[in-house]
């Protein structure tokens, strides 16, 4: 069981509530179609500024934070567990590293680590799972590095520049998680 002190902190970065500032300072991503297309297969659309600075919502069936960076407190991206079905201890996951220059060095696999030991330790969950385009190999490797096991794949349910691709269905068990922990 984690430091109840230390449940939003990892080794790079922090789980973290929205701020009034949080719009300006991830205006960037709005126009980094890369990001948005490689992170669902819906239409990428820019976002204007009053699109970034609207808070966080909150329900009873998801927990959203941004993710700032321990060392600067630098607003990076979000992550979320959303979808919860209570009833059957599970819920989706999202994450975005919106800031490209934090991509591929750790940020996301710190923020996976953080937001599974909360979604299991905290909401008590048993299970999560996610679908990601099989066109972003670098977020399969980070998902299948902390522990998350390929279940199946929707065929060919994506399409960008022309090209088909599968979206692969992944989850982790709570057991699962806290085997890779020891």
């Amino acid at each position: 069981m984690p430091n109840q002190n230390e449940l939003f902190r990892g080794k790079l970065v922090r789980l973290a509530a929205s701020r009034p500032d949080d719009g300006e300072n991830s205006a960037a991503w709005a126009d980094d179609a890369s990001f948005w297309r490689n992170m669902d297969t819906d239409y990428a659309l820019p976002k204007n500024l009053d699109d970034q600075n609207r808070p966080i919502e909150r329900d009873s069936n998801s927990a959203t934070f941004r993710l700032r960076t321990i060392a600067e407190d630098k607003l990076i991206g979000f992550v979320a567990i959303f979808k919860i079905e209570w009833n059957n201890q599970s819920g989706t996951l999202a994450i975005g590293i919106g800031d490209a220059q934090y991509r591929g060095k750790g940020y996301g696999q710190d923020a996976l680590q953080l937001i599974l030991r909360y979604a299991f330790h905290e909401l008590n969950l048993h299970r999560v799972g996610l679908d990601v385009n099989s066109n972003n190999p670098g977020a399969i490797r980070a998902y299948e590095k902390v522990g998350f096991k390929r279940e199946g794949a929707m065929r060919e349910a994506g399409f960008r520049d022309g090209h088909r691709y599968d979206r692969i269905v992944m989850g982790i068990l709570r057991d699962e998680w806290e085997q890779n922990q020891k």
